[in-house]
């Protein structure tokens, strides 16, 4: 789209502020359920700027604009906002502060800064106002300002809600529901709000299609002692599903009809919140009730995989590790032959996923990435912009899906043509992060921050480093990001981040040089019980992840006698698991990538 587009609604917003009396504006990426990936009606920032990168905040004052994205999208933010008028901020950056405390040092006293308070966390709420404390600086977040300016604005999604059912729904509504009243319990709460979409499908063993990738559907919910309300769209729920419910005591109400049910709650009662996960907005009309807060129950209950779901979880790694073996013996063969784009690689890899028995779709949108492309971590092809598959280098691909018994998420590396020595040796730093990580041995509950490191050390001894974190929660067909764990060392330590058996998490050590190539080597893993001594409990992790790593790039001069150990026996399993599920190309391939190094 021409970029002057993208200046003109800066200018209109602009003139929406200046009609209000606000000298700045705040447009998040959120929603009010505080999403990762949000709905079109939601998508004001890309919508005002351009940029689509699943992370940042746009900040437009009387006479400037600003958005502030992570490292990940850098470069992305760069290209996206070029001609827009709209700076790229840095976040992270050593001399970057963040937005709130740039407009804290830009505006005078007096000054009002708008923000959607339907799509501001309370926790994030409260930070901003201890910025802003002592300079004049007002806060409102009592109006959209895009409601002003956005004419074509999209509705809400429309999808339909199904259920999730046995074999792969490993544990009944019933037992959700009574779990986290065991737990509403120890806060002596009457009443438990949650807005959170993975949290609602996980609770109720529902799944929908209202947001890309991520098997939710829009709704809030509010659980009782003996009662539970579910709100959410007329129509969406079909009458069968419905009726199930209400044998399980949930009723059905309207979503516009939050407002009016909080409301209504007791100066008597307590209402149980988190408000990391519950929006100004929203919560606003729960003017009387009092109030206490924890961390959802919801997410460390469906943190820690059960062993029938994690069964399911193993099943469905060999469907994803044999599509992926059709998928690059494809690639191999038709490299050089046919003409092969990053876009090629999305709709390949999607398809050999679609003949796996239970996929739904996939999990986030594929990364496939060839050389420079690779050193931005999230970058992603388009029609207007894509690298061709020739010549020499790197090929990243970072893919997902969504199976009725699991979510997947994996990143290989793959040679195309030559690969140098410098290249090889970032590979070989990587890898050895990955392998430090699958071998790591730790008290159960360690704060998974502080694992970060394990993965980190190799690649740090090269001199080099990488901006994102190497873990994320996984969840069981539900969000590919989840948490309550995160393995991140810049990530704010708290208790809610102890690593638990059951719980899969991602190792994704990465190394990227701008401009040249990047590389991430990532597998899914889970905490498993490894030794009980007189000094407690100690956890490992079982790597669920099922496709060969490519030995093309490696320096093996760099490997230790243990990380080649760990490898050959990685790629034995992985050949063992996924010889009975592929045959032809597929199986020549597979044999030929765990050989022995």
């Amino acid at each position: 789209m021409n970029t002057n587009v993208f200046a003109d609604r800066v200018r209109a917003l602009q003139a929406a502020m200046s009609s209000h009396g606000v000298q700045a504006c705040v447009v998040l990426s959120s929603d009010p359920h505080l999403s990762e990936y949000l709905p079109g009606h939601w998508q004001g920032r890309q919508w005002l700027s351009g940029f689509d990168g699943s992370a940042g905040t746009l900040v437009v004052t009387e006479s400037d604009a600003g958005l502030w994205t992570d490292s990940r999208y850098w470069e992305q933010a760069d290209n996206d906002l070029a001609g827009t008028g709209i700076t790229t901020m840095r976040a992270g950056a050593p001399d970057v502060p963040g937005p709130i405390e740039w407009l804290a040092a830009t505006l005078s006293a007096g000054a009002c800064i708008s923000v959607d308070g339907q799509v501001l966390a309370i926790r994030t709420q409260r930070q901003w106002q201890e910025t802003l404390a002592g300079t004049g600086i007002k806060l409102s977040c009592d109006r959209d300002l895009l409601d002003d300016i956005w004419a074509q604005r999209p509705g809400l999604p429309q999808g339909t809600v199904f259920e999730h059912l046995p074999p792969f729904a490993c544990r009944s509504r019933k037992d959700n529901l009574a779990a986290v009243r065991t737990a509403m319990e120890r806060h002596k709460a009457d009443w438990h709000w949650i807005s959170s979409l993975d949290d609602i499908a996980w609770l109720f063993n529902l799944r929908g299609n209202d947001v890309p990738y991520n098997p939710v559907f829009l709704a809030h919910a509010l659980i009782g002692k003996d009662s539970a309300r579910l709100f959410v769209a007329p129509g969406k729920i079909p009458a069968e599903i419905v009726q199930a419910l209400l044998q399980d005591g949930i009723s059905i109400e309207p979503y516009d009809a939050v407002a009016g049910a909080l409301a209504c709650l007791a100066e008597t009662e307590l209402l149980l919140f988190d408000p990391a996960r519950t929006t100004v907005g929203v919560l606003a009309s729960a003017a009387f009730v009092g109030k206490t807060e924890a961390l959802n129950p919801t997410q460390l209950l469906k943190s820690c995989k059960t062993d029938a779901e994690v069964e399911h979880v193993r099943r469905t790694m060999e469907h994803d590790g044999a599509a992926l073996c059709d998928f690059f013996a494809w690639f191999e063969d038709a490299l050089g032959a046919t003409r092969i784009t990053e876009l090629t690689i999305d709709e390949k890899i999607t398809e050999a996923r679609t003949r796996r028995p239970n996929f739904v779709t996939p999990s986030f949108g594929t990364i496939a990435a060839f050389n420079a492309n690779g050193a931005m971590p999230h970058y992603h092809a388009t029609d207007r912009s894509h690298a061709e598959i020739e010549g020499n280098g790197l090929l990243l691909i970072d893919s997902g899906g969504q199976y009725l018994g699991g979510t997947t998420d994996i990143t290989r590396v793959v040679p195309v043509g030559q690969v140098s020595d410098a290249q090889k040796r970032d590979y070989t730093a990587v890898l050895k992060g990955n392998i430090a990580l699958s071998l790591a041995v730790f008290p159960r509950g360690t704060m998974s921050p502080l694992l970060d490191t394990v993965a980190r050390m190799p690649i740090w001894q090269a001199g080099a480093d990488y901006g994102h974190g190497t873990g994320h929660g996984v969840g069981y067909f539900m969000n590919v990001h989840e948490g309550p764990q995160s393995i991140a060392y810049r990530a704010t330590v708290n208790p809610d981040m102890a690593m638990q058996p059951g719980m899969i998490t991602s190792n994704e050590p990465g190394l990227y040089r701008p401009g040249m190539w990047g590389i991430r080597i990532e597998n899914l893993v889970l905490a498993v019980p490894a030794v009980e001594t007189e000094f407690g409990e100690f956890l490992k992790f079982e790597t669920l992840t099922l496709c060969p790593i490519d030995t093309r790039c490696i320096a093996l001069d760099l490997l230790t006698q243990a990380e080649r150990m760990w490898l050959n026996d990685y790629h034995a399993e992985v050949r063992r698991r996924l010889l009975p599920l592929v045959s032809g190309p597929a199986q020549d391939w597979l044999i030929q990538r765990t050989a022995e190094i």
